[in-house]
């Protein structure tokens, strides 16, 4: 890999984005190493952290890579439903798909927290605001005319839901429990917070 004079800044940031994601994925977010990712792409570790201002800079810029992956993915799905579909069944779906094809790049989004005093970059609240645009605009589709306007409240307690019934399906706690379809098991309990909302 060529050094510092060899690249753009902007190219010298996608570099980083693409290795850093890839270990991300390799080994998630407790084993991740900024030095390590220095040391593939051929740069040093202040290389890296000039570029990205810090190591919370490159890693919400990981995660955001992760945001615009999962989302792509989440439309894909959603472009493959026929009319008349359960589209809100599909975008369950399509959570599930992508945690587990991805589950460390994933768990990452919520392994990583910033200070409490420290506000996420507009380029990222922009990337979860997307997924958060996507599944309201499925689940307003299915709700009656009248409540319409309680669709993203009521997305966020959905994604919730979904959230919570991945997580214990990716980290064993269903199988101590005895639930064996935990991706059904997300799609009735969505069904029964819509029931009321149809």
């Amino acid at each position: 890999m060529g050094r510092r004079s060899d690249h753009s800044r902007a190219e010298l940031r996608e570099i980083i984005i693409s290795e850093g994601h890839r270990q991300m994925q390799e080994v998630g977010f407790a084993r991740f190493s900024a030095r390590e990712v220095a040391k593939r792409i051929g740069y040093s570790i202040g290389t890296v952290y000039n570029v990205f201002g810090s190591h919370d800079g490159l890693i919400l810029a990981i995660n955001g890579r992760t945001l615009e992956l999962w989302l792509g993915y989440l439309e894909a799905r959603l472009n493959l439903v026929e009319p008349g579909g359960d589209r809100l069944a599909r975008a369950i779906d399509a959570y599930f798909e992508f945690a587990i094809a991805n589950r460390h790049a994933w768990a990452a989004l919520y392994d990583f927290r910033l200070p409490n005093d420290v506000e996420p970059p507009d380029h990222y609240r922009e990337r979860v605001a997307a997924i958060v645009a996507a599944v309201e605009r499925e689940v307003a589709a299915v709700l009656a005319a009248p409540r319409k306007s309680e669709a993203l409240k009521l997305t966020r307690s959905l994604l919730a839901t979904v959230h919570g019934h991945c997580f214990f399906a990716l980290n064993g706690t269903f199988r101590m429990l005895g639930e064996t379809d935990p991706l059904a098991a997300a799609r009735a309990r969505v069904d029964d917070a819509l029931e009321g909302y149809r």
